[in-house]
Formats: structure tokens, C-alpha cells, sequence
């Protein structure tokens, strides 16, 4: 299995309609996936830093399936926002995200929240924005959190993820916090259509050492959710390191 196997999933009809939610690699995952795949689509349902340098061509418009519809074979992958705001894209509404997954495409992928660049979190009163259709919702936190502090420089949210964990802020992260929130109806699998599949991704897995920590994590999320594995990334590398 490979990175795009892993996390994009086969569909009887249409083109796989993939969310990323989460903190510590969602960004570069969407990327990262965009250029393994064909025909991909980079697109959000929340705002988004410029990321021209990413795709191969972004088109602002209201109209994104349109937008697919005339892309030619130097377009993809393409990202498609409906405005631009200073330094960063607007997103859709998530129905207009829906009807891009009619599309012939390999994958339309999705970023369904923010994370202000940390390496964990939980999602706020009024996140993640999913479309009804996902498929998949890739679920995401750097293992590099563990040992760290649960304070905002590591973690967006920290008093969220503390709830969530029986901790206090400031406590240390533990290998079963992590695996507590990714698990939790009110962590990562949070506004999760019932038709579609949670896959929760341990990112910035760089040696052995964040390995076994990894694999730690995930027997955790196991014990806690009913998800058919976990996945162990590197995703700056866009490689899979294993499914667990």
C-alpha cells in the first residue's frame, strides 16, 4: 500500500471526496496527495494560505466545477477558491464541494479546518465544515507533540484537547492524549458524515523512535474507535511508513 492508497479511498461512482481536518500536516497532505494523483482538486471549505506554488494552476471563481470542466491536461493539479482575502483564500460552502465529487477526477481534497501551523489540536464550537458527501476524513496530528507541553505554542486549542483528555493545560502530552482526541466524537471524528470513513494520520513519523511512539498512539485510537487502520506518514516525503 501507498500514500494515495492509504488515504484516498475507491468509490462505486464519482471521485473520492477527501476532507482534512486536524494539526501537524494537513496542508502538506493535501499537497502531498494532489501531485501522487492524475486529476486532483485542492479546494477548502474554510479559509486557506496562498498556495499557488503548490498546484499547478488556482482558479478563483464561483463556479469551481465549471473551473474542472475547462482545465486542460497543464492544469492539474488544480486548486479552485472562490476569493482571495490579503494573504490567504476563502473557502466554499461545503455543498458547493459536494457537486465538484460529480466530477471525472481522482480526488477532490479538502481542508475543513484551521490549525494556525501547530502540531495538534481539537476542533472548535464551529468546526470541522464536511461536506455531506466525504468519503474519507483524514484526521491528522504530528506525533512530534508528544513530550511537549499542552500550551498554545504546540497545540491550537490546548484547553479544547485538555477537555477532551482529563488534563490540565500545561501538562505534558502523552502518547494516549493523542490517541484520546483522534478517537473522540468531539475530536477527530467530529461532524463526520455517517457514510464515511475515518482515517486517522500520525504525521512526522522520522525515525524509529517516532515509530514505536506512533504505533503507541494508534493502538490507542483502536482501543477507543471502530476505524480500519491508522496511518503512519512523513508526508513533506509524501510516504506512507505504515498502516496500523
Amino acid at each position: 500500500m501507498n500514500l494515495t492508497e492509504a488515504l484516498v479511498p475507491e468509490t462505486d461512482g464519482g471521485a473520492p471526496l477527501v476532507p482534512v481536518v486536524g494539526a501537524g500536516g494537513k496542508k502538506t497532505a493535501l499537497y502531498a496527495l494532489a501531485n501522487l494523483l492524475d486529476r486532483a482538486v485542492v479546494t477548502a471549505t474554510v479559509r486557506i494560505p496562498i498556495f499557488d506554488e503548490h498546484v499547478a494552476r488556482v482558479v478563483v471563481t464561483d463556479d469551481p466545477a465549471a473551473a474542472v470542466e475547462s482545465a486542460g491536461p497543464e492544469d492539474w493539479p488544480l486548486g479552485v477558491v472562490p476569493e482571495r482575502e490579503g494573504d490567504r483564500y476563502r473557502g466554499y460552502e461545503p455543498d458547493a464541494v459536494n457537486a465538484l465529487a460529480e466530477r471525472d477526477l481522482d480526488a477532490v481534497l479538502v481542508k475543513a479546518d484551521g490549525a494556525r501551523m501547530r502540531e495538534f489540536k481539537a476542533p472548535g464550537e464551529d468546526e470541522p465544515r464536511l461536506p455531506d458527501g466525504a468519503d474519507a476524513v483524514l484526521a491528522i496530528a504530528s506525533v512530534q507533540v508528544v513530550g511537549h507541553p499542552l500550551t498554545a505554542e504546540y497545540v491550537h486549542r490546548p484547553e479544547r484537547v485538555a477537555a477532551l483528555t482529563d488534563r490540565d493545560v500545561g501538562d505534558t502530552v502523552r502518547a494516549e492524549d493523542v490517541a484520546a482526541v483522534l478517537a473522540d466524537p468531539a475530536g477527530g471524528r467530529k461532524n463526520v458524515p455517517d457514510d464515511a470513513t475515518v482515517i486517522p494520520v500520525l504525521n512526522k513519523v522520522d525515525d524509529d523512535d517516532w515509530e514505536r511512539t506512533a504505533r503507541t498512539v494508534a493502538r490507542g485510537v483502536h482501543e477507543r474507535a471502530d476505524v480500519p487502520y491508522v496511518a503512519l506518514t512523513r508526508l513533506n516525503r509524501g510516504e506512507l511508513v505504515a498502516t496500523v
